[in-house]
């Protein structure tokens, strides 16, 4: 199989976390070539479709040099057995029009995961909405009143954009804080900009559990991103810690419930996020976490997202 990565551009990413250069591995160590795309080159001609140049990487284990580009020739996404697109956020326009180009690609035969109108459509944030059995307490407007209401309702809660990752822009804000207002203005853009409300879980000082799911099956273990001292952020970008550990009954009750459904909506890779017994978000885009949990578990997601690849894109 020769199989294109979408990704950011090599030289940004970080082998000893990044979860498309362990795909990449898994990919070579399965005897398939790894080709990379970065996400300016996709261009659609009439009549040619969508093309993209394209970078042919030989993969290597050493993390100090871990790939060389081998050759390079424009090609159309059709001619390779599968497409993966692990653009990192920002969501903004430019995203979106590469799903656009991405789901013609698809009507021209190319095979693409996950899948673009599945990209589009599947809002990181606002997904969990579709599942308030397994959510706490959540609010998602831009109104200042109904924000400040639901602070005063729930006592203590963290706002967020929904555009946002890594952490940034999040807001523990408690009832008698005393920049609520301004909090509320900044985040809201003066109410210009809609945000997420929740209540805050005391349960997020034992880790923001990142699970992935793989073709509909659950991977056994997850990686608890612990926040650091002084912290409420358990993100890995601000100075998380990660433990990886089994599935509870309940991490494993809620990503069994979620599985089928979002596979058949065409995400093959999916990484949900929870903290104590609340699912809180559903990351599509580019989950990550592959490397920590396979160097401390030995379990080896990206191996099995490959043999995903083949059952699917084999003839």
């Amino acid at each position: 199989m020769r199989i294109a990565f979408i990704i950011d551009p090599p030289d940004t990413l970080n082998p000893a976390k990044d979860s498309s250069i362990a795909m990449m591995r898994a990919a070579r160590n399965a005897g398939h070539a790894v080709w990379v795309i970065e996400q300016p080159a996709l261009y659609a001609a009439v009549p040619h479709g969508v093309c993209a140049e394209a970078a042919h990487l030989e993969i290597s284990d050493n993390d100090a040099c871990w790939y060389q580009e081998i050759a390079r020739e424009t090609l159309s996404l059709h001619d390779f057995s599968a497409v993966l697109m692990r653009k990192d956020p920002p969501f903004d326009m430019e995203y979106v029009t590469a799903t656009w180009l991405l789901e013609r690609a698809e009507a021209e035969g190319a095979r693409v995961f996950n899948r673009p109108a599945a990209l589009r459509d599947h809002s990181e944030k606002l997904a969990i909405l579709e599942f308030p059995q397994f959510t706490a307490p959540t609010l998602v407007a831009r109104e200042a009143a109904l924000i400040q209401a639901f602070i005063d309702a729930q006592r203590d809660c963290v706002l967020k954009p929904l555009d946002g990752m890594g952490g940034s822009q999040i807001f523990r804000v408690r009832a008698d804080d005393p920049n609520r207002n301004v909090i509320i203005e900044t985040l809201t853009r003066l109410g210009r900009r809609t945000i997420m409300a929740q209540r805050h879980i005391p349960e997020i000082s034992q880790g923001d559990k990142r699970i992935l799911i793989v073709d509909g099956q659950v991977v056994p273990y997850c990686l608890a991103r612990i926040p650091k001292a002084g912290e409420t952020r358990g993100n890995l970008a601000v100075g998380g810690r990660g433990l990886v550990q089994p599935l509870s009954a309940r991490d494993r009750e809620i990503a069994e419930a979620l599985a089928p459904m979002l596979t058949a909506r065409g995400l093959l890779f999916v990484g949900i996020d929870v903290i104590g017994d609340y699912l809180t978000e559903i990351n599509v885009t580019s989950p990550t976490c592959m490397v920590e949990i396979a160097r401390d578990s030995g379990f080896d997601a990206a191996a099995l997202l490959i043999a995903a690849l083949e059952r699917h894109c084999t003839p």
